[in-house]
């Protein structure tokens, strides 16, 4: 009897360690390790805020100068499930230590960064390809190997623009520097990229005014870019945004965000693409009202919109204190869910303890 249940024992444990105990808390991530990431803009003086704005962030008018300002975005951003911002930067005087200090904010986070080079001026046209190598070869010397920008093993650069410059162009640059960084064309449509492709090692589509709702073919278009981009063992990279509206900047297009419903609908849509990372348009273009950040008209909506859809804890999104941060201070995105994660693990190990006391009260003797 007693060596019967000694067996039957030895057997309970044996199928207790080898059947698998899925995690639901992490499946999510398991199953679609795909990196969200915010187009982040560091142009920001406290002067900007005057023009073509109807909407200003929960942190005042800033200047991206701040510090703090960064370290509030890199936190906020990751509580609601994006892994790194897009910079926008080409290679001057005021953007240069804007990005210096990003980056180390965002290596003290454990968070990730890219670029997106801005290949126009202002007036929308092109910039010299010499001034463009010039400025990808002083970020190749200067980031190339830092951690923040592995994200594909080597520094990704959206190229905006591509568009506007011939083959000739496109291949005077990328021959310089395509062997240190992953340089993507930025092309809106499927014979744009395929006029390229040969050329760049993706597409990133800057696709912020669509109405999901009302553009024939949406998921179509997406998909036919990324399989064009995947037969030939490119990245693509897909877009999604919460709505649109740059009249304030000559636009005409509006795109409601209702309410966040907008934004789902092009996550899906951008998912349903077969990305290699998911392009969130954006995290503080204000002037085209296609922001995510926390702000006066949406308060802190859309990072809810996003971590509720991301499958994350929904975290309470804290404003920082002007003092300097403390560690203690740092918002937590510890819910009454993330402590249930613990329960099961502890379950299972008291019920091994148990197993291994009943092994030694009823293992047989052995005879001497």
């Amino acid at each position: 009897m007693k060596k019967n249940l000694y067996n039957l024992i030895r057997i309970l444990l044996i199928a207790w360690l080898i059947i698998p105990v899925k995690d639901t808390a992490v499946a999510k991530i398991d199953d679609q390790p795909i990196p969200i990431l915010a187009y982040y803009y560091i142009w920001f003086d406290e002067s900007s805020w005057d023009r073509a704005k109807n909407d200003y962030p929960l942190l005042g008018n800033y200047s991206s100068d701040d510090r703090q300002v960064m370290e509030q975005h890199v936190l906020w951003a990751q509580q609601a499930g994006i892994d790194g911002f897009i910079v926008s930067w080409k290679h001057t005087d005021v953007l240069d230590p804007r990005l210096m200090q990003l980056v180390e904010v965002a290596n003290e986070h454990d968070f990730k960064l890219a670029i997106i080079y801005q290949g126009l001026d202002f007036e929308r046209d092109p910039l010299p390809v010499a001034r463009i190598t010039t400025d990808l070869q002083w970020f190749t010397n200067t980031y190339a190997q830092h951690p923040v920008f592995n994200i594909f093993g080597q520094p990704m650069v959206i190229w905006s623009g591509t568009w506007k410059f011939s083959v000739e162009d496109i291949q005077s640059v990328t021959q310089e520097v395509g062997n240190d960084l992953l340089v993507l064309g930025s092309e809106r449509n499927l014979a744009g990229y395929l006029r390229i492709a040969g050329l760049v090692a993706g597409n990133a589509y800057y696709w912020s005014s669509v109405n999901p709702n009302t553009f024939p073919g949406y998921q179509e278009k997406l998909n036919e870019i990324s399989n064009a981009i995947h037969e030939r063992g490119g990245l693509w990279v897909a877009p999604a945004a919460p709505g649109f509206d740059a009249r304030l900047i000559g636009g005409t297009q509006i795109v409601e965000r209702a309410d966040g419903n907008t934004l789902l609908q092009q996550l899906q849509v951008a998912f349903n693409s077969s990305p290699d990372a998911i392009r969130l348009i954006s995290w503080n273009e204000f002037s085209e009202n296609s922001h995510i950040e926390p702000s006066q008209n949406y308060d802190m909506r859309y990072l809810e919109v996003l971590a509720n859809y991301s499958q994350i804890n929904v975290p309470i999104f804290e404003l920082f204190n002007s003092e300097p941060p403390q560690p203690q201070e740092t918002p937590s995105v510890l819910t009454e869910n993330t402590k249930q994660e613990w329960i099961l693990p502890l379950i299972l190990a008291v019920f091994l303890l148990l197993l291994v006391g009943l092994i030694a009260v009823f293992r047989p003797k052995v005879e001497m």
